[in-house]
């Protein structure tokens, strides 16, 4: 499972011209599921971003949580995270999660996110031709990905 963890102050999803989910100060999370990935794989992630100290403190340096700062987070389905550009100049996606794999586990990391933060976590919608808007706070991105955790 690969993330990209986005410090923002405001962040949406549009999809037809039609924003479905906003938020402000917090985290946007783009989320890609690949094949092998399972519950542990969600467990690990949304507590690991949960518990991500990447928002400064009365003296300006990173050392407080998501969950500290009281901020919001925002989860959006992106396979494209899994593209191999090793051969050729056209990605291949063919480590990404099939659907009927991928969805039922963003839908649960959704969920972990929630648990994690203890507050309503707001998502894009799994497969849908979204636009996302953001303002990178700082900036700060960072990459994580599951199979690195050991």
């Amino acid at each position: 499972m690969r993330a990209v963890i986005q410090r923002v102050t405001d962040a949406s999803v549009t999809i037809g011209g039609e924003t479905i989910s906003r938020i402000g100060h917090g985290l946007l999370v783009l989320l890609g599921v690949e094949e092998i990935d399972d519950a542990s794989d969600v467990d690990w992630l949304a507590g690991k971003i949960a518990r991500m100290r990447i928002f400064g403190d009365a003296e300006g340096k990173m050392n407080l949580s998501v969950v500290e700062t009281g901020g919001e987070t925002l989860v959006v389905s992106q396979f494209t995270l899994h593209a191999s550009t090793k051969k050729g100049n056209r990605p291949s996606f063919i480590r990404a999660g099939a659907p009927e794999h991928a969805e039922p586990l963003y839908q649960a990391f959704c969920a972990a996110m929630e648990r994690e933060t203890g507050k309503p976590v707001k998502c894009g919608v799994f497969g849908g031709d979204m636009q996302v808007s953001l303002v990178n706070d700082g900036p700060v991105t960072i990459v994580m990905d599951s199979r690195a955790r050991e």
